[in-house]
């Protein structure tokens, strides 16, 4: 009618709910490492991500060598900036690059031509700008490469803004490249053009 348990099967009762518990919590602290794992690793590859993006915005940007305008008439009708890598800049193409050009009768957003100026000639179509191979190791006229690689961007002015450059006339040109980094370049017209043939701006 009764039944009685002895201490030894209550011993060994409570020995197998502890086995149950200390399983039970290996199981989940195991699953918690997993998740904890899985997104210290994901975490670690976008922050690499996000660096390698942020260090390209700074980095690879153009850096202006020389500008230089070509008078004709009194005015400036064609504009050539020399550009070369900034320094730490990784592979630049041109024709991934944009420009905003400020002048004195509006801004213009700009895209490359597809192909070099001595090609497309001295008249650019409108929203166009060129570009002329100076000196390019790798022999890719459009891709500045090395620290030593330089390239004419050649502005037809009237192309694009209507009119050329007068004398005392300011304009500023933003280079935006394929990474998001940002070169700009001010630069005035001289007061008096004279007689010259082409001036440094």
């Amino acid at each position: 009618m009764f039944e009685f348990i002895t201490d030894e099967e209550e011993r060994g009762q409570v020995g197998i709910g502890t086995l149950i518990v200390f399983i039970a919590m290996v199981l989940v602290a195991a699953i918690a490492a997993g998740v904890l794992i899985n997104t210290a690793g994901f975490l670690q590859s976008k922050s690499q991500e996000t660096g390698q993006q942020s260090s390209k915005q700074v980095s690879d940007r153009l850096q202006e060598v020389a500008t230089v305008g070509n008078v004709n008439s009194g005015e400036i009708d064609v504009v050539n900036v020399t550009v070369t890598q900034a320094p730490g800049a990784g592979e630049i193409d041109i024709h991934n690059a944009t420009v905003t050009w400020i002048g004195p009768t509006g801004t213009y957003q700009l895209q490359s031509t597809t192909s070099n100026f001595s090609t497309a000639g001295p008249a650019l179509s409108s929203g166009t700008y060129s570009y002329e191979s100076v000196k390019n190791a790798a022999g890719s006229e459009n891709v500045l490469d090395d620290a030593d690689d330089r390239l004419n961007l050649v502005f037809d002015v009237d192309a694009f803004a209507g009119s050329n450059l007068a004398e005392g006339e300011d304009v500023t040109i933003k280079i935006n490249t394929m990474a998001g980094a940002t070169t700009s370049i001010r630069f005035s017209v001289p007061e008096s053009l004279g007689q010259k043939s082409a001036v440094e701006l």
